[in-house]
């Protein structure tokens, strides 16, 4: 039978596809790696990866035994959490799911302060959209997840800080102005959620469409080009903090005149929070939004 650290061998073999670049994450040589691998193939009895030009392809085979070995290897690190949070002090890994607009504007200071704060505990960091963020919870693929929104979620549910929507630009100093340009409003793609609150506001503002658009992948993109003067966007306050002086910033009203904002959460499973560098890593958050940070 195969050793836990062949088992890491072969996961990191399964995630890059690459001799040359699973080698460099195992810090061991090409031909050092190439040698492991025959031995473990020869130890199942089976090739489990085929070469080619491309790089590695699983076999059949394969992906049986790296589903093993995930599944293996995923239990070694709940043991091992489960026996560092016995311990006196906060170790193993904080694995977090982020929004990637708060993993960019606000998480880096809180987690500069964790690290220094917890120089024994390890961060697993993953960013993208609120729902991709829920599915990772779902799969217990990280023990939190902080999403934007109003999620709906039956395990435990911290507020974390509500932010404004402002209409962004370096020529609109007035929301009537808006029907009259002819530059382009710019959006970013996002959760449905999210797009669906622009759209209802904008109709209910407006009635008629943006004479133009362009659309961006990335939400820092679409504020860099209204920072630039290249059209108007709609963006959250959290990415607003160090804007020129110059820049105009509308914010956005409901239908009874009050400022509409954006909620942001912290989620997770109540046993994720029994896990003291779940529980360290919150008290944090709390703490450093107290200070009013």
């Amino acid at each position: 039978m195969s050793s836990l650290s062949e088992f890491h061998l072969l996961s990191v073999l399964a995630q890059e596809r690459n001799m040359r670049k699973a080698a460099e994450r195992l810090f061991v040589s090409q031909p050092a790696l190439s040698q492991r691998l025959q031995s473990i193939e020869k130890d199942w009895g089976t090739k489990l990866f085929i070469r080619s030009q491309k790089g590695l392809a699983l076999t059949p085979q394969g992906e049986e035994v790296i589903r093993f070995v995930n599944g293996v290897l995923g239990e070694e690190e709940k043991v091992r959490e489960a026996i560092h949070s016995m311990d006196s002090g906060v170790a193993g890994t904080l694995k977090i799911a982020v929004a990637t607009i708060v993993g960019q504007h606000w998480l880096p200071k809180v987690l500069k302060k964790f690290i220094e704060r917890y120089p024994q505990a390890k961060i697993s960091l993953v960013t993208g959209w609120s729902s991709e963020i829920l599915k990772s919870l779902y799969d217990h693929q990280v023990h939190i997840g902080i999403i934007r929104g109003a999620p709906e979620w039956k395990g435990k549910k911290v507020h974390l800080f509500e932010d404004r929507l402002f209409l962004v630009d370096r020529e609109i100093s007035n929301i009537s102005q808006v029907l009259e340009t002819d530059r382009p409003f710019i959006q970013f793609k996002s959760d449905s959620n999210y797009y669906q609150e622009i759209q209802e506001w904008w109709h209910r503002q407006f009635k008629l469409p943006p004479k133009r658009t362009v659309l961006v992948d990335q939400i820092e993109t679409c504020k860099q080009m209204a920072f630039n003067g290249i059209g108007y966007a709609i963006l959250p306050e959290i990415t607003l903090h160090g804007a020129d002086d110059d820049i105009f910033k509308l914010s956005l009203l409901d239908e009874w005149n009050r400022p509409i904002k954006r909620d942001t959460w912290l989620l997770g499973y109540e046993s994720a929070f029994e896990l003291k560098q779940v529980r360290a890593f919150t008290e944090l958050v709390l703490e450093h939004i107290n200070e009013g940070q």
